[in-house]
């Protein structure tokens, strides 16, 4: 039993990956779209901290899953 616990633990915490690398492509095509016309830098990096906020939220959501998972269900 606690061996399961530990594994869905695991897997809910593992939403931590797929926002970091969302967060990684999100700032590197801001970067590109900077690059390409920085007069646009104000919304782009308005739009781009906003995309960031809500891909985070999935993380940490998934983290108190985890947490969740192992204190209560022990």
């Amino acid at each position: 039993m606690g061996t399961m616990i530990a594994i869905g633990a695991a897997i809910a915490v593992l939403t931590g990956i797929g926002a970091g690398i969302g967060i990684g492509i999100a700032t590197g095509k801001a970067v590109d779209a900077i690059a390409r016309q920085p007069e646009a830098e104000s919304k782009i990096s308005k739009n781009l901290i906003l995309g960031c906020a809500l891909a985070e939220a999935t993380a940490i959501y998934g983290f108190i899953i985890g947490l969740l998972i192992i204190l209560l269900l022990k």
